[in-house]
């Protein structure tokens, strides 16, 4: 991929790597590698290093505190962190809400919100699915009902990621019933901690707590509280979605991950050859790399129209199905290449490299299905490039 840059760019890509490998702590990155699930306190760390240095907003513009980079840049920039199995961001603050508000909040919600996503100090949650309204978000049927002063909400918010904790939740609610479904929709900031919310865990199928149902029971917000124009939030929402499903595309955590399992899958074995010694894992093995090396170039092929200021569309949608289903064809080639050696790795092994692999292969059942499921996806692929109806 190193072709598609220019001397400027692979400068900047030496510059950033020696930074991250010098500022990364060790026990971060052994984290990072071991498991899926990281703690807030991980997270809020290596976000604070990175704001020490004015990257952890890598992708605002200078005016909201970021570094004012390229799309390219930001790529760059990601992709390295990834090598250097540097913790991911919040996902949530960082890369959603903050360019929500940025593009839509107040003067004021910038002032208040915008300084602690950066610094890692709050964390945010997104309300969007419900129960009966997962891709389908126009069902959505938590209400905001205009009060004196401010609103009150009321509803169920499913598979709310980082939740537990979560400072701040940016919740989608109905606030028009008289008018089509989209149309009357409206975007709330809701804390946390205010009476009448409440928090039941949810347990994925590989044991690990990162998503919960969220019950708002008369929660009272201000007037500040809403983003934007009442019943303009589904606009809001589909440009925060749009940018959700780019950044799902997880090209540069797919791309460590998977160098990884190459090496480990190249070492010789005790009692055998390697596995790459085999030429239908061989056949496997290419098959995944040509498909990383085109989801990478079409990932800078919308990086490219971000550049000449064309927001993502369809291609969001793209990227997001090719991208999850990588991510589960990584995960299923580790259990095929660490067979039964992945259900327990002995403390000092050699395993230790992989023993992630476990956690990742059935937590990452749901990325076809969080960031709006793929099935919807091909639907909006279907209708708006190939103009099927």
């Amino acid at each position: 991929m190193d072709a598609f840059f220019t001397d400027d760019e692979r400068a900047f890509r030496a510059e950033i790597r020696s930074a991250i490998r010098a500022m990364l702590p060790a026990d971060l990155a052994r984290k990072t590698r071991a498991g899926i699930h990281l703690s807030r306190e991980d997270m809020a760390r290596w976000n604070a290093l990175l704001d020490a240095n004015g990257w952890a907003a890598h992708h605002w513009p200078e005016e909201a505190g970021g570094p004012g980079w390229t799309p390219i840049q930001r790529f760059i920039f990601e992709a390295e962190c990834a090598a250097a199995d540097a913790p991911p961001l919040s996902v949530f603050g960082i890369y959603l809400v903050g360019p929500t508000l940025h593009a839509f909040g107040s003067d004021a919600q910038k002032a208040r919100y915008l300084p602690p996503i950066r610094s890692g100090e709050e964390f945010w949650c997104q309300g969007y699915s419900e129960p009966e309204a997962g891709s389908d978000l126009a069902s959505v049927r938590t209400t905001a009902r205009r009060v004196e002063g401010g609103w009150v909400l009321n509803g169920q918010k499913a598979w709310t990621t980082e939740g537990h904790f979560a400072d701040l939740m940016i919740c989608l609610a109905r606030t028009n019933r008289e008018v089509k479904p989209q149309a009357g929709l409206s975007l709330f900031i809701v804390d946390m901690r205010a009476p009448g919310v409440a928090l039941t865990p949810v347990i994925t199928i590989d044991g690990g707590h990162s998503v919960n149902t969220v019950f708002l029971d008369d929660v009272r917000v201000g007037d500040d509280a809403l983003i934007g124009e009442v019943d303009q939030g589904w606009g809001y929402a589909k440009f925060l979605l749009n940018h959700e499903r780019t950044n799902n595309a997880q090209v540069h955590r797919s791309r460590r991950e998977f160098e990884r399992l190459k090496a480990f899958a190249a070492a010789p074995r005790a009692g055998g050859p390697p596995v790459l010694d085999d030429p239908a894992f061989r056949r496997r093995f290419a098959v995944v790399e040509a498909s990383l090396s085109g989801l990478e170039a079409t990932v800078l092929r919308v990086l490219v129209d971000q550049t000449e200021g064309r927001e993502p569309g369809p291609e969001a949608s793209i990227v997001k199905v090719i991208g999850s289903r990588l991510q589960q064809a990584i995960s299923e080639l580790a259990m095929e290449v660490i067979g039964e050696d992945a259900l327990e790795v002995p403390e000092g092994s050699r395993d230790e490299e992989v023993a992630g692999w476990t956690e990742r292969h059935l937590f990452r059942r749901v990325v076809t299905i969080y960031a709006g499921a793929n099935e919807i996806q091909k639907t909006i692929i279907a209708r708006s490039t190939l103009g099927l109806r």
